[in-house]
């Protein structure tokens, strides 16, 4: 396997920026030819950048059978939205993102060869590109999501930095319903799509201080009849967890091994 620390200039964002690559890597000697690679885009949570996942899992090791290249990008504290004050993230990941590691990196642009998954921020922001976005990617995990709405949120709330802090991200909390940053919206709207709806598979701890939004967005995903493979367990909101369940996402995930011709060069 190789791993690259790779740091560019985005447009979209005006910024630069980086991320972790994950790559399988070819025998010495040889060459993939016009080979392109299925590719994993595992997204952070709130408090994490582009480099969390490397650090606090084995997931390098955990893809190296695979065949599989993995895309760490960071977006800081957007929620992969464009914020209501603050930078574009969500034209960012959505498309300026995909983009730029094609260009880079030999990753198929199929959508049977993409996947995205994250973890709490990350995992609200897996669901919502793979539903906003279901032509483009076969499946999409979330672990530990972030899976409610943030209106909600704001009226429980008596933390007002947080309240203030999702003002900036989201702007008026009581137009998100119904928003495209609404994952309750998008699902039903990708039910009523033409499009194949990605498979998803959702999991959380049941001591996650996230659970209840959790089982809450489970029967709407089943309501709605979408392809949701769901786990719950003992857990919280934790990277012990985390490590556990990439491990069986990376299981479940609908990898298409095609057979690969490798060009060996003298």
């Amino acid at each position: 396997m190789a791993f690259l620390q790779c740091n560019f200039f985005s447009d979209v964002l005006n910024l630069s920026v980086a991320m972790h690559v994950i790559l399988p890597q070819s025998p010495a000697g040889a060459s993939r030819g016009d080979h392109k690679l299925p590719v994993l885009w595992l997204l952070h949570g709130l408090s994490d950048d582009h480099t969390i996942w490397q650090r606090r899992t084995s997931i390098e090791r955990y893809v190296e059978p695979l065949n599989l290249a993995v895309v760490m990008p960071a977006v800081d504290r957007s929620f992969y939205t464009d914020m209501a004050q603050g930078n574009r993230y969500w034209s960012y990941i959505s498309e300026e993102l995909p983009l730029v590691a094609r260009n880079f990196f030999p990753l198929s642009p199929r959508r049977a060869d993409n996947f995205v998954a994250g973890l709490s921020m990350g995992g609200y922001g897996a669901f919502k590109l793979a539903l906003s976005h279901p032509a483009r990617y076969a499946a999409a995990a979330s672990l530990s999501g972030a899976l409610h709405n943030f209106a909600e949120d704001v009226a429980a709330s008596t933390d007002p930095v947080w309240v203030a802090e999702l003002g900036r991200v989201f702007g008026d909390l009581q137009k998100f319903a119904g928003s495209p940053n609404d994952v309750y919206h998008l699902a039903e709207r990708a039910a009523r799509g033409a499009h194949p709806i990605p498979q998803l598979f959702q999991c959380c701890g049941t001591e996650d201080f996230l659970y209840t939004g959790n089982v809450r967005f489970k029967a709407h995903a089943e309501a709605l009849k979408l392809p949701l493979t769901y786990e719950e367990g003992p857990g919280d909101h934790g990277w012990g967890y985390w490590d556990r369940m990439i491990q069986r996402v990376l299981a479940w995930l609908p990898i298409q091994q095609e057979e690969q011709e490798v060009l060996v060069t003298e």
